[in-house]
Formats: structure tokens, sequence, C-alpha cells
């Protein structure tokens, strides 16, 4: 039984709907903000400081998503494109929750690394070597202001809300990173806006004409992609790929490393997961599809997997390089597309690479984001071991130990 029913998905679908229909101008808002105790019109000098807190928030949240209006616009018409060409209403609704799953989570954790590197950068004593005395008197202090004042309280509550909500826009409008947040549906490349996902015949290279899946297996390091999915934050992403038994389903062992030392500079080797997690991907064969097809899932949808190219070794014809290219489109809307170039060594030289982009442009995948500009380096660790009183309390207390318990659970139950 899936974690969310179909219902609960086509509520929350139809609920962001309603907010995108607020935001693009379309729809005014049904709530009255009033509040009567609030009423008196009357202005004077301390009432104009008590509110500022709220009125600079709104006024930040005002230009934010004016800022990207555009933007909003255009998600908005092709999402309800992608609603009238759907029959099945749980289909819809699958697709713009995926959506909706990735375009939260990265803006979510950038306050979670910004407090990260306060925490780390706070000076003077600290206890037991971890937490820094000035860091919890000035959030004792924070947490009072904010206990203490609505005002703070809603100024604070409203500006989250509207950075939230800029961040996504700036997304949708490429301004945010567009190798890893390029949220627009059927956005433009040079001008001219790229409609759906092409077929596999479309992009395939002749160096898939005598592809062997068995050969694919194995470790690969990930160089570049332009990816949603996946978060800039990381560092040191490989994924293991292997079938199973009876060669008709496939499995991913995605392994990271985060935060990545540029994402935070004072806090990265602090990380629970600066030695790693893993997170499992599955996916299946079909026996109809041509051989480069996979066909992965994941919160409850299923897309094709092209392997486009790969590179073999003249000696051993062993397979050292791939580019992959995920696409999901729904009623004719393009909702994500991901590419991904993958070598069998964990550092390739800038030639190498230059040469996966032209690769990729003669497939044609520049419009879906293989262009240099569009496509995000992941990051590889700095010399030298990771050893700090951080580290060794999360080994203390187990979580190396629990991440390998999920990690193999999450294989287990996708088996």
């Amino acid at each position: 039984m899936p974690i969310v029913s179909e219902e609960q998905n086509a509520e929350f679908a139809e609920s962001f709907i309603e907010l995108l229909e607020i935001i693009s101008g379309t729809k005014e808002p049904s709530l009255d903000y009033r509040d009567a105790e609030e009423a008196d019109n009357s202005i004077s000098i301390p009432k104009v400081i008590k509110d500022l807190p709220v009125a600079a928030a709104v006024l930040y949240g005002v230009w934010g998503i004016g800022s990207h209006a555009g933007a909003w616009a255009n998600f908005y018409d092709s999402v309800m494109q992608m609603k009238a060409a759907i029959d099945d209403p749980a289909d819809f609704s699958a697709a713009l929750n995926f959506w909706i799953f990735f375009a939260v989570a990265h803006p979510i954790l950038q306050p979670v690394l910004w407090i990260s590197d306060v925490l780390h950068g706070t000076p003077g004593p600290k206890i037991a070597d971890l937490v820094p005395v000035l860091f919890i008197l000035g959030n004792a202090a924070v947490i009072a202001a904010v206990s203490a004042s609505k005002e703070i309280r809603n100024g604070l509550n409203i500006f989250a809300l509207s950075a939230f909500l800029t961040y996504i826009g700036a997304g949708l409008d490429g301004k945010a990173g567009l190798g890893d947040f390029n949220l627009a549906l059927d956005d433009n490349y040079g001008g001219k806006v790229v409609r759906g996902c092409p077929t596999y015949e479309e992009v395939k290279q002749e160096s898939m004409n005598d592809f062997d899946l068995e050969k694919y297996q194995g470790l690969w390091y990930e160089q570049k992609f332009h990816d949603w999915t996946q978060f800039k934050e990381v560092y040191d992403t490989s994924l293991g790929i292997k079938l199973t038994a009876d060669g008709k389903g496939w499995i991913d062992d995605f392994a990271v490393k985060g935060p990545a030392p540029d994402a935070a500079r004072l806090s990265w080797d602090k990380s629970p997961v600066a030695s790693g997690a893993h997170y499992f991907l599955f996916g299946r064969v079909d026996e109809n599809d041509p051989k480069g097809v996979l066909r992965e899932s994941g919160f409850g949808v299923e897309f094709p997997d092209y392997i486009v190219d790969v590179k073999k070794d003249p000696d051993s014809g062993e397979y050292t390089e791939a580019i992959q290219f995920q696409c999901l489109e729904r009623g004719g809307v393009r909702v994500f597309e991901g590419i991904n170039f993958m070598s069998r060594k964990p550092i390739m030289s800038d030639a190498e690479i230059s040469n996966m982009h032209d690769r990729a442009e003669k497939a044609g995948m520049n419009p879906y984001g293989a262009s240099p500009e569009q496509m995000h380096t992941v990051a590889r660790k700095p010399e030298g071991d990771i050893d700090n009183s951080w580290q060794r309390m999360w080994k203390a207390i187990g979580v190396d130990k629990l991440l390998e318990l999920l990690a193999e659970s999450i294989e287990d139950g996708g088996r």
C-alpha cells in the first residue's frame, strides 16, 4: 500500500493548483486577512515601528513573487494544459506531486545549510567540543524575541514563505542553477520552447548499436548532471548498477556525500553523511524496448531512462563512459528531464568532459539541458581524511550503522 493514497495525492494537487492560480493572478485569495482586533486605522509612530517586521516581509514577498510572475504564469498554463490532456486524474496528480516533492526539497535545504555554517562558525568555548556556548545563547535570545512579539513571529512566517516561493520562482525562471534547479515545464532553449520528450531513436548514437546491458553493470562515477531530482550541495556521487537475477529488473545504488565543501564551507566535514549515504533506485527492463532503454520508477511515476551513448575501451571492449537521459512527459508536457555524464573513473580531464558535451550535442540533447552552461559539475572531496569531534560523535551513537541499515531496508524493499 502506498504511503500517500491517490485521494490524498489528488487533494494536494488541487490545493497546489489553487495556490498557483493566486500567484499567477488568475484568482483572488478567498481568505480575509483582516483581524477585527487590529481594524483600528489610526497611525502612530510606535505602531509603525511595531508593524515594521510584517511590512518589510510583505514587501519582500511582493517583490520576490512579482520578479518571477511571468515564470509562474507559464508554469500554471503548462499545468492546466497537462491536466486537460490526461484522462486519468491519478496520473496527473502523481506527475505534479513528483515535481512538487523536489521543487520543495531544494529551498528547504538552504536554511539548514546556513544554520549549520552559523553553528560551526560561531566563536568561543564549546560544550563537549561540539556546540559553541555563544550559539546556544544566540538561539535562546532569538526564541525569546519570537515568543514575545507577535509582529516578529508574523514577519518571520511571511518572510519564510516569501523566500520559499521566491526560490521556486527563480527555479522556474532558470535563475537558480540550470544544472540542478531548472524547474520550468517545457522550458526553452535558444529562445525557443521545446515541448515534450524525444523518442529514443531521436537521440540514440551509433555506439549503442551492439549495446550489451550485462557489461553496463558496475560502478559509475557521475561527472556532471542536469537534473532537479539531484542537489548541487552533494559531492562524490556514484551509481552502482546491477541487474536482478532474472534480468527483468535493475537496481541503482545511488551513493552521495554531503554537503559539498563549496555549499557549506564551515560545516561540510561535520555532517553525518560526510562519509556517504546510499539510496536505491529501482526499475525494470521491458523486453519490448530497445536494448538501451531502462524503465525507472519512483514517487508514483515511471519514465524511460535512455542510455544514449557509450565509449568503449579499445582493448577490453568494456564501457568506460556513458551518457544517460531520463524524460517524464504527461499530456504532451515535459515535466522532468535528467541528463548524466558518467565515467568508470572518479576524475575526468577537461578534454574528456568537453568530448562528452560534443557527443551529447550531436545526439540533439542540448535543447534538453546538455550544454555546458546547463549542467552542474559534481564536486570531489578534498585530499585527506575527515576526523573531528562531530564525526567521532556520529560514530559513537551509531549513525553510520543506522545509515547502513536504512540502505539495506530500502534495497530489500524494492526487490
